[in-house]
């Protein structure tokens, strides 16, 4: 037998054993979370139709996604995220419906990268999603859940960042930006290459005081006094609605008792171009990528047929194991299993021992006397 057929393909991995129990408890607890705050949960297929993540859609881009034909010739994708196959969904099943919807979910999601640094092509990930509740209260209650859904895992030292597109994007619009120079400096401040951002407005012909205004706002991060200090910084009503709205979002969370997690990054701008309003991250010890993303999207569920305001966001749970692994917080994982031997003289005595054990919510693996090894009843 080839020694190939053991190992997995890069960026994939398995996962077993007393790992695997965190997991699945992990994953438990956040759904347990979302439901209390009357989430309901869905499931979509595993693949879809290119289009539903198309460039058109704003998500992951072609070159990364895992692509395929079905016999009929169709182009098919591995989903690489779960909000457009969520959106699509609200608009096919729930059309017409005008009350707000909640779902959660609850799957893997693949990404066909090459340039991995420690990241995988597979992972797991459990989300929720509000549509048709345009609210800045909407806003709030997702940040308050991915706060409560991150302390019942047990996680204790982390931080919620939050963004608001709209900013950057009035502050594009005052400077006159046209789409691609305002997508290519979009990349550049969220990825806080500074000097690449100042030069790309250089090139462009970008003057003061707007070439100075676009490239505070990669240091825009930090608590309120950050948004008094963007505020006074634009002159745009689009770029000073968002500030207002920031400033109300922080009034509710300190509502529900989480502002003690929230701080605000101007300068975070998520790759995912569906994102229209606040976007938020969170970010916790010994992982060196966010745990948590999400945002507003209001203008996605517009590309299938359904116009409605959506905020959503995805907890990556291979990244959550990480973090608890790292800090070094303790899990109650389930019961071992007691291991009961038999031989042909007694299997029926052992067999009804064992049932009795697991009638009582005590596992129990019946093993033949042949396997016992150094173990002893």
């Amino acid at each position: 037998m080839s020694k190939r057929l053991l190992h997995t393909p890069e960026g994939v991995r398995d996962i077993y054993g007393e790992e695997y129990a965190r997991k699945l408890q992990v994953e438990e607890r956040l759904l347990e979370s979302v439901r209390l705050y009357g989430y309901r949960d869905i499931q979509t297929p595993t693949f879809e139709f290119f289009d539903v993540f198309s460039s058109q859609i704003g998500t992951t881009p072609s070159k990364e996604l895992y692509k395929f034909f079905d016999k009929e010739g169709n182009t098919l994708v591995l989903r690489p995220d779960f909000t457009p196959s969520i959106a699509r969904c609200a608009a096919k099943y729930f059309g017409e419906d005008l009350r707000p919807l909640r779902f959660s979910y609850l799957g893997n999601t693949f990404t066909n990268t090459s340039n991995l640094q420690g990241k995988l092509k597979e992972v797991t990930q459990m989300g929720a999603e509000l549509v048709g509740d345009g609210s800045v209260e909407a806003d709030a209650e997702m940040i308050s859940l991915v706060v409560k859904a991150l302390r019942s895992t047990g996680l204790q030292r982390f931080q919620v960042s939050i963004g608001q597109v709209e900013y950057f994007k009035g502050l594009c619009e005052e400077a006159g930006l046209d789409e691609e120079t305002e997508r290519d400096l979009r990349a550049f401040i969220s990825g806080k290459n500074y000097f690449a951002a100042q030069e790309l407005l250089e090139e462009r012909g970008v003057k003061e005081p707007y070439r100075g205004k676009l490239l505070k706002v990669a240091d825009m991060f930090g608590d309120m006094g950050s948004l008094k200090e963007a505020g006074e910084t634009a002159k745009n009503r689009r770029s000073l609605e968002a500030i207002r709205r920031l400033e109300k979002l922080y009034e509710v969370l300190e509502l529900y008792g989480v502002a003690e997690y929230v701080s605000f990054d101007l300068g975070m701008l998520h790759k995912y171009h569906y994102y229209t309003g606040v976007i938020f991250r969170a970010y916790t010890y010994g992982v060196g990528d966010a745990i948590v993303k999400g945002g507003r999207y209001d203008n996605l569920l517009r590309q299938f047929g359904k116009d409605a305001p959506a905020v959503g966001f995805a907890v990556v749970i291979d990244s959550i194991l990480e973090a608890l692994a790292r800090q070094k917080v303790k899990a109650d994982l389930p019961q071992e299993a007691q291991t009961v031997f038999y031989g042909p003289e007694n299997y029926r005595q052992q067999l009804d021992r064992v049932k009795k054990l697991r009638e009582q919510g005590i596992p129990a693996a019946l093993v033949p006397e042949t396997g016992r090894g150094e173990l002893e009843i």
